[in-house]
């Protein structure tokens, strides 16, 4: 009998996780990580990480008969995440650390001590397919059944050694009825909201942590317009976003919108929506799952955000290792930091960070 460690962060989907891989057969062992100190997480914020979902996930444990662990991974987590994320801000950048917590520490981390510990595979919650491709002899990762979760945006860093040991159990099942079999079976969180917050900013407010987090002193410098001018003084450049509207704090007669940052020179670029869209984007840190290289030009879907549909590119790759990714159509507000993750049909291709 295979025995699995599935990661377990108190909310259904990965306490569904563990359900079916018991109704598989599999020697299960949930796991809960221990990544910040999350007591003092803002009540109605719905995130992970808390004493609360650490509680809940060994609820969910007792209830299906199997031991519950916790891991202390706070030092990693921090390194590798935490400070990955207020770096990245400070310098103009708009990270993305779901990412690279599933990069060091779900996929790394987590799945080192499992296999320390004699485990055969690790399982997550994650909306996402893992087969193996007979005809290349490679682990391929696919969307899952529920397009309206797919997750794989944040799973392109995965490694074939990584896809060979990783089991995602809800890839054939929607999201209602992954509620309906928590429920049926007297799980406590059947009906817990989903996690949407960053666990470690759960009220929001990125450049309130980045100063607490790093001690920088945030100093205020100018925004500038499209042409280069100076029109007025802005907060920070961690205080705004690449398509920010709201709260910006300059009127300029029209609808403004956060077209750049530049945070060597402490500048904020204001412009008007068209100039939020680009056609082309350079891509660093590429990795590809089930491909040795790319051709020298391949026709893609591409999206460089999460909450985006894929769409029509080119990819080309760069002698330096980066690609360049050219889009049929301009995309909105992409942004350095973000990934930028390359599909073709169903299957992720793979994806680096905008450059």
């Amino acid at each position: 009998m295979a025995k699995v460690m599935v990661g377990m962060s108190g909310g259904v989907d990965s306490s569904v996780a563990a359900k079916l891989l018991i109704d598989s057969g599999y020697d299960v062992t949930g796991v809960t990580l221990k990544l910040f100190d999350g007591e003092d997480v803002i009540e109605g914020t719905r995130t992970c990480c808390s004493l609360l979902d650490v509680e809940d996930a060994r609820s969910v444990c007792y209830r299906l008969g199997i031991e519950h662990f916790v891991f202390n991974f706070k030092e990693l987590f921090r390194e590798k995440v935490m400070d990955q994320f207020a770096e990245s801000y400070l310098k103009g950048e708009t990270p993305n650390p779901c990412i690279e917590c599933n990069r060091h520490i779900k996929f790394d981390k987590m799945l080192r001590r499992a296999e320390e510990l004699g485990y055969d595979y690790i399982a997550t919650g994650h909306y996402a397919v893992r087969e193996f491709d007979e005809k290349s002899g490679k682990y391929i990762l696919k969307r899952p059944k529920d397009r309206s979760k797919d997750q794989t945006y944040v799973l392109y860093g995965l490694t074939q050694y990584q896809l060979s040991k990783t089991l995602f159990p809800l890839s054939s099942y929607e999201k209602p009825e992954i509620r309906d079999i928590a429920e049926n079976a007297g799980l406590v969180n059947s009906r817990k909201p989903d996690s949407q917050d960053i666990c470690f900013v759960p009220d929001g407010d990125y450049a309130s942590f980045i100063t607490k987090h790093t001690g920088a002193e945030i100093k205020e410098g100018d925004f500038l317009n499209t042409a280069g001018e100076v029109i007025g003084r802005h907060r920070g450049v961690i205080n705004y976003t690449i398509g920010q509207r709201r709260g910006i704090g300059i009127s300029i007669g029209r609808p403004a919108y956060v077209t750049d940052k530049n945070a060597a020179e402490n500048t904020v670029t204001i412009g008007d929506e068209s100039d939020l869209y680009k056609t082309e984007i350079t891509v660093r840190d590429v990795n590809l799952i089930s491909m040795d290289s790319l051709p020298e030009e391949m026709h893609v879907t591409a999206k460089v955000r999460y909450s985006r549909s894929e769409m029509p590119a080119v990819v080309k790759p760069l002698e330096n290792g980066e690609v360049l990714v050219t889009f049929d159509k301009p995309q909105r507000a992409p942004a350095k930091g973000q990934a930028a993750v390359f599909y073709d049909g169903d299957v992720v291709i793979g994806g680096g960070t905008i450059k």
